[in-house]
Order: C-alpha cells, then sequence, then structure tokens
C-alpha cells in the first residue's frame, strides 16, 4: 500500500505527528473527502489507491477505479474548461484546483471540488499526485456553478478569520467585463464554462477566501503582513487571469475591472466588502479599467449611486429628463440635415447628469424601459413638430439600449408612436452602439427588418470601437455607420487613422450605407474626413449638443457652416 508522507498536511493532519505504518490507511478511512493517489510514474497515470469516502461519492468499488485514469469520471462530458487547466497542472507538475462536472458509477452528475497536489521523491522527482475529491452539489454556503464561496458564506468566512498580530486583510473585487456579451453572443453554456475557468485559476492562489460574490463578480481576501504589499498582489491576481480562457467552441481573452481595499482585524466583513466594491465601481467607470484602491470619495459615489437609482424610478414623471441636440451637416454644403438628439437628466441635486452617469443604473434597475419609452414618443413628436412645415425635413438620430429590443416588440412600438405623432418613419434614426449588436442576433436581425420595413433607419454607433465583425454589415439591414471619434481626432496627422476612416467609407458605399463623421473639431479633420469619401459629420467644429430652443434658432437662422460655434457647450455624450 502506497503511503505518501506529505498526504497528511492535504487532509489537515500534521506531517511532525504523522503515524508511520497501518495509522496510515486509518486516518485515510476516516477522512470526508474522497482521496485518490495516482502514479505518475506508470503509463497512463492509473489510479493506485483511494480511500471509503471516495467509493461512497462516486459509487465505484476500489476494484473497479484501481489501474485506470481518473479521467473516467468525467464520462462524455469531456468539454469542460477546467480539463485543460487540470491537463496543464498534471504536466507541469503543480498543484491546482477547479470545480467540475464527474458523473457516479449509476450516471448521475455531480460538483466535484478538486484539489491536486503532486508528492516528489527526496531528489524532487514527480511520483505521484494527491486528488481530493469533494461533492459541493448542494453544499450550503457553496455556489453550484463554480464550487466557490457564494457571498454568504464569504462573510462567514472573514468574520472567523482571526489574524496574526501586525496583520491587514486585504479583500479583492473583480467584474468580467462586458460579460453579457459573452452569454448572449456565445451562449450561456458558454458564459457558465468561462466563470467556471475564471473560478478555476482563482482557487490556485493562496488566499484566505474566494468567493463568486455575483453574477460576474468575484472576492478573494488575503492575509497581509505588509500593506504596501497590496497593489502587487492584486497585480497577481490580474496577471493570473490574462491568458485567453479556452472555451467549449471557443478561446476569449477577458478583461476584468479591479477594486480593493485594506482592513485591520477589527474590520466589518461587510464594511470592508463594500468598500472593495465600491472601488470596483470606480474602475469600471476609468478608461482602461485599471485597479482602483478604495477612497473615502468611492463610498460617497456609491452612496450617490443607490440614490440616483432610486431617484431615476421617478425621473419620467417629474419631467426631468430632456434632450440636447447636436447637428449633422452636409460637409460639402454646409446645410444641417439632421441631428443626434443626446439625453440628459436634469438632476434637482446633482444638475445635468450626462447619460454615462446613469444609463447603465437605468439598464440594471429596469427603469430603461420607461426611459426609452418617453424617450421615443418625444423624439417622433419634436421631428414632427420640426418639419411640420419643412421643405427638406431634418432627422432626428438618438441611442437605443438593447434592452429595449430584447423586453419589447420594437417594431410594433415604434409603428404605434409614429401613428399617435405624426412623425414619419425617414426622420427617425435609432442608434445601437455597436458592442451591444451581439446579443440574440437572430431576434435583433428580425427586429431591424421589421423597422427597415416601415422605414425607420438604423444606425450603428461608435463603429470600430466594440466587438468589430464586419458580418455585422452583411447581416443586419443598417442604414447607417458612425466612425467613432477616436478615429476622427488627429486624423490629419495619422496615416493609419485615414486608412481606417477612407476603407469604412468605400465600404459603406459599396453596401449603400450612409457614413456619418463623429468628433469633428477641426477644418482640417473636416477636410479631410470629407476628401476620403465621407459626407455627413457633426461634432464641434459645427456646433456642440445645445437646447432644444438653441437649435430651433440655427434652423431659423438657416444654419450654414461658416467658421464654427463660438459657445462653449457640453461634450459630454
Amino acid at each position: 500500500m502506497f503511503k505518501p508522507a506529505r498526504w497528511h498536511r492535504l487532509v489537515g493532519q500534521s506531517t511532525e505527528t504523522a503515524v508511520p505504518g497501518d495509522a496510515d490507511s486509518l486516518i485515510l478511512d476516516h477522512v470526508s473527502d474522497g482521496v485518490l493517489i495516482a502514479d505518475m510514474r506508470l503509463r497512463g497515470h492509473p489510479i493506485v489507491q483511494v480511500n471509503p469516502a471516495f467509493e461512497t461519492i462516486t459509487g465505484y468499488s476500489a476494484a473497479e477505479v484501481i489501474d485506470k485514469n481518473c479521467r473516467y469520471l468525467q464520462g462524455n462530458d469531456r468539454l469542460q474548461p477546467e480539463i485543460a487547466e487540470i491537463r496543464a497542472a498534471l504536466a507541469e507538475g503543480r498543484s491546482c484546483a477547479a470545480t467540475l462536472r464527474n458523473y457516479r458509477r449509476d450516471g448521475t452528475m455531480f460538483r466535484n471540488a478538486l484539489r491536486l497536489e503532486p508528492l516528489r521523491d527526496h531528489e524532487g522527482n514527480l511520483t505521484h499526485f494527491v486528488g481530493l475529491i469533494r461533492d459541493v452539489t448542494h453544499a450550503a454556503g457553496i455556489d453550484r456553478l463554480t464550487g466557490l464561496l457564494d457571498r454568504y458564506a464569504l462573510l462567514d468566512r472573514l468574520a472567523q478569520l482571526e489574524l496574526s498580530p501586525g496583520c491587514a486583510l486585504l479583500v479583492i473585487k473583480l467584474d468580467i467585463l462586458r460579460f453579457h456579451d459573452v452569454n448572449n453572443g456565445f451562449g450561456y453554456d458558454v458564459g457558465d464554462a468561462l466563470l467556471r475557468a475564471v473560478a478555476a485559476r482563482l482557487a490556485t492562489l493562496p488566499a484566505a477566501a474566494i468567493s463568486r460574490a455575483d453574477s460576474n463578480n468575484f472576492a478573494l481576501a488575503f492575509e497581509l503582513d505588509d500593506a504596501s504589499r497590496a497593489a502587487g498582489i492584486v497585480e497577481g491576481v490580474l496577471d493570473l487571469l490574462r491568458p485567453r480562457f479556452i472555451l467549449p467552441g471557443t478561446s476569449l481573452a477577458v478583461q476584468f475591472a479591479a477594486g480593493f481595499t485594506i482592513g485591520l482585524a477589527c474590520a466589518e466583513p461587510l464594511q470592508l466588502v463594500r468598500q472593495a466594491g465600491a472601488a470596483l465601481q470606480r474602475s469600471k467607470a476609468t478608461p482602461g479599467h485599471s485597479p482602483h484602491p478604495f477612497a473615502a470619495s468611492d463610498e460617497r459615489d456609491a452612496r450617490n449611486r443607490i440614490r440616483l437609482a432610486n431617484e431615476l424610478q421617478t425621473a419620467v414623471s417629474n419631467e426631468e429628463l430632456l434632450f440636447h441636440y447636436q447637428p449633422q451637416v452636409d460637409l460639402g454644403s454646409g446645410v444641417l440635415v439632421g441631428a443626434e438628439a443626446l439625453l440628459r437628466w436634469n438632476h434637482g441635486a446633482f444638475g445635468l447628469q450626462p447619460p454615462a452617469r446613469f444609463i447603465g443604473v437605468a439598464e440594471e434597475t429596469g427603469a430603461m424601459m420607461e426611459i426609452g419609452a418617453w424617450g421615443l414618443r418625444t423624439i417622433a413628436a419634436y421631428a414632427a413638430r420640426i418639419n411640420q412645415r419643412r421643405d427638406t425635413p431634418v432627422r432626428f438620430a438618438f441611442n437605443v439600449s438593447v434592452i429595449e429590443f430584447l423586453r419589447r416588440d420594437m417594431a410594433a412600438f415604434v409603428e404605434q408612436q409614429l401613428e399617435e405623432t405624426g412623425c414619419q418613419a425617414q426622420w427617425l434614426t435609432l442608434e445601437l452602439t455597436e458592442n451591444l449588436m451581439i446579443p440574440e442576433p437572430d431576434d435583433m436581425r428580425r427586429s431591424f427588418e421589421q423597422l427597415r420595413r416601415l422605414g425607420v433607419n438604423i444606425s450603428v454607433d461608435d463603429f470600430g470601437t466594440g466587438y468589430s465583425n464586419l458580418r455585422y454589415l452583411e447581416r443586419f439591414p443598417l442604414s447607417e455607420i458612425k466612425i467613432d471619434r477616436s478615429f476622427v481626432r488627429d486624423v490629419a496627422h495619422s496615416a493609419a487613422k485615414r486608412v481606417i476612416v477612407e476603407s469604412v467609407v468605400k465600404l459603406g458605399a459599396a453596401l449603400d450605407i450612409q457614413v456619418v463623421a463623429e468628433g469633428i473639431e477641426t477644418e482640417a479633420e473636416r477636410t479631410i474626413v470629407q476628401a476620403l469619401g465621407c459626407s455627413v459629420g457633426q461634432g464641434y467644429l459645427f456646433a456642440p449638443p445645445v437646447v432644444e430652443s438653441q437649435f430651433e434658432q440655427l434652423l431659423h437662422d438657416g444654419f450654414r457652416l461658416c467658421g464654427g460655434w463660438s459657445s462653449s457647450g457640453d461634450k459630454n455624450r
């Protein structure tokens, strides 16, 4: 019988007090976790020993599994991303932890929280692997998908920690950015696989606690003997998550936002988790999403965010929402041909808020449905009034949340608003950000086709900045592409940007799709963009977003490009 000296530590026994001889087997017999030992020196790495708990959990007797490779527990379910991590650990002779689907002798599935530890001889050569298996299918406090602690168990674990004198506790919260795009674009099975793969990597860290705290949100706690090490540990965690994740049918490079805080032994666990969460929100709101340490202002911002969420529910009924209008200009004639309607919230305490400040909250709380309905009615009625006596009508474009396409029949709703307001369909352009076009492509395409049959225009905003995929232009009946301002800015000094703009313009011409250039701020940018074939533009060279009365004055005065706009205006979208 194999008697590895290190297995005592794996099951909570001290190697210093390890009992020799048959006591090893006696201890194995009374360990609640299943234990298997595989010989890495033999072909196929067969199992050479299991304990009674293994037999109980799996339903297989020792005689049935000895000399088999432990992969048989996976059955035919071999497309689990955790398996790749396990294979890599075995090949590299290192420890690893993963939670994966395994199957008992009777065919029933159980969630196996597996831990593998290498054993070496006195010369350092790998000889065996010890595997500890734990059925966490219905374990209290365990997240069923990943096998990590759930958020309640996390708080319990943190409350039980006894920090060494002079030590502090580092709490980190991580968020998988744009996780909804993975779910909706690749399927929920891939989204679940990604969560399990992230959990498997995090489980290899020497953390005091690891939790799946929310849908795509993870929390970790580390004991620190030196608080100055915190930033380095956070970077180490992110480095671990940086390599691509190999998932069923695809591989993904995933970006994470991270927030962290440091607490003393007397700190309240819930407060630390909240602080790390507030820092995470700042990381998510920062360009580049670099890890963010907690600051007092983060907690204040979090409280304000909660307040915004509550007060947003009555923003429509209190008539606090309004639009600013940024003219869109024919680059050849300088004539105003349209406008983008930019949503604002005139909050009583915080003042005029740009959409970036509250749209995310609106989508999370469900208020977006009411706001979107109000916006469509308002723009349709405004377009009908403005174009009532105009020989050449003005088109109005405005952003629509993908939430609306998923939760309402957009074509029927738009048609209803057109009938009630007297607005012509061709006067409206619905804009969707490119990275929001992944969800439910078949359903989205059908909605777009119905809207286009009505005569409503469909535009892709910020083209080139999201999951850039030219198949969108083939699959979706688009009428407009908006080149993102990041490609227009400094186009006069960047040959690469000129090539990109020209390519998009030519692509639009070939597909009979109008191209609009955003963010034109200088005469040089206008001249180059026009020379590259773009016919319509918007930006501060022509006018900033203006209030309704100012926009109507521009129309009344017969707006033409004549040296730009002198007012300072609000550059927030």
